[in-house]
């Protein structure tokens, strides 16, 4: 492993003997190094290495931006995120979320705090990565003595449901306001208010949430032209008259709000699962 850039005494970019790039890390690992040099690998103390290039780059940049136990502190928090979801994280996860977590440092100890207008909906959409993020924000203060503002733990929410559902943050502000609007409908259409902390009521954000996605990256189900499909679709609409309403109602604040089109087969499935969470509802 050469060096290609000393970042700083204890940060180098390298690169190993097929030329993939990494940083790694180690006490006084720079000092006195040079461009081309090989390292001392029981010198290393952690090596951080994305499958992407622009990833890697947008990694070598960030190392030579923020303090180092800022990166070290979020790669322990992602850890701990990993063991508590099912989902795949994206690697650009310890990017976005190291860059975050020391910008919200700096501006704190620069007395400056932003709140977060979309934090009730990001605890009743997120609760799992919410209470993540609260954990986050403990951690920050066990091992920084941080005290963030409490609406961090609803931006660290996103940014770990961006990564679950590779998205960008705009994306993901996007997607929230979809679901909120969708639930005011909802809740409107059949006047009551659903149990955030319902089982049933979790199923259905889940649900908005990936169709949501798909509708902002262009990748909504579309109709297909089997003939024994259509007639599934055309029994559901018939059969679950009200729920096939809602979902219609909810096609028109999509068109209205965003400009795009639900398929017969992407209302069909969200009327099936508004018939579920009411079956839920009034059991």
């Amino acid at each position: 492993m050469r060096i290609k850039k000393v970042i700083n005494n204890n940060i180098l970019c390298t690169v190993d003997e097929k030329g993939s790039e990494m940083i790694v890390t180690g006490r006084g690992i720079g000092f006195q190094k040079h461009r081309g040099e090989r390292i001392d690998m029981s010198a290393v103390e952690r090596v951080y290495r994305m499958e992407g290039k622009a990833e890697q780059r947008k990694l070598r940049e960030l190392v030579e931006q923020i303090p180092l136990e800022h990166l070290r502190l979020t790669e322990e928090l992602i850890t701990y995120v990993k063991s508590q979801i099912p989902q795949k994280l994206n690697e650009s996860l310890l990017i976005t979320l190291s860059d975050h977590i020391s910008f919200a440092i700096k501006r704190k100890q620069d007395g400056i705090e932003f709140s977060n207008p979309l934090k009730g909906s990001i605890m009743a959409y997120y609760p799992t990565e919410y209470h993540l993020g609260q954990y986050c924000l403990r951690e920050i203060q066990n091992q920084l003595q941080i005290d963030l503002h409490e609406d961090e733990a609803a931006f660290i929410a996103l940014h770990i449901v961006n990564a679950e559902l590779n998205t960008d943050m705009s994306e993901m502000y996007e997607i929230t306001k979809l679901i909120e609007g969708s639930i005011s409908i909802v809740e409107f259409y059949y006047k009551k208010e659903f149990d955030r902390d319902s089982l049933g009521f979790s199923r259905f954000v889940v649900h908005l949430r990936y169709f949501a996605q798909r509708l902002f990256q262009g990748k909504t189900i579309i109709d297909t032209a089997d003939a024994q499909d259509a007639m599934f679709r055309q029994l559901i609409a018939r059969n679950c008259k009200q729920h096939f309403k809602c979902a219609q109602c909810i096609g028109e604040y999509i068109q209205n709000a965003y400009d795009k089109t639900l398929s017969e087969e992407e209302l069909i499935y969200l009327t099936i699962h508004l018939k579920r969470i009411n079956m839920d509802t009034e059991a």
